[in-house]
């Protein structure tokens, strides 16, 4: 199973992709967690928010596997903790699918991307940069596993 994380937004601070790095890494080679990340549209083009959302979105949707369940990180969405993460990745393994994560861009999701989902999540009640985004899933997703197999970096 692949886990990939499909965001908006190409140039990132170089401390961002050293971070998100270090953990993707660390996934076993039977978890691997790839980033795609894809063009955000312009802002300087007179388009509208919506307009641009879902330029954003048709490159997303090209960004995802084939039949990959769909989470969506949203602000709305459901929260978990780490042990409920470990829960949905080992369902997840059991399943077999690959699970690909879809991050927005400055204005979003397009709506009807986010009709696609399989699930909806929100990483906190807090408005994120998109920078962090990348770098707490990463974490949360390698802690979890670390949950689910034993491993000593999460500790309770």
């Amino acid at each position: 199973m692949k886990l990939c994380l499909a965001a908006v937004g190409q140039r990132q601070p170089a401390w961002t992709e050293t971070a998100y790095e270090d953990f993707a890494k660390r996934f076993p080679p039977d978890l691997r967690l790839e980033l795609k990340a894809v063009k955000a549209e312009p802002r300087t083009t007179g388009k509208t928010a919506a307009q641009m959302m879902a330029a954003e979105a048709q490159r997303l949707e090209a960004a995802c596997p084939k039949g990959a369940r769909r989470v969506v990180l949203d602000e709305r969405g459901t929260r978990h903790t780490t042990v409920a993460l470990a829960e949905r990745l080992q369902a997840w393994q059991h399943d077999g699918r690959d699970v690909v994560f879809l991050v927005g861009g400055p204005d979003g999701l397009d709506p009807a991307l986010k009709a696609t989902a399989d699930e909806t999540w929100r990483l906190s009640d807090l408005t994120l940069p998109h920078a962090f985004v990348r770098v707490l899933l990463a974490e949360a997703l390698y802690r979890a596993w670390s949950v689910s197999v034993g491993h000593p970096y999460h500790r309770e």
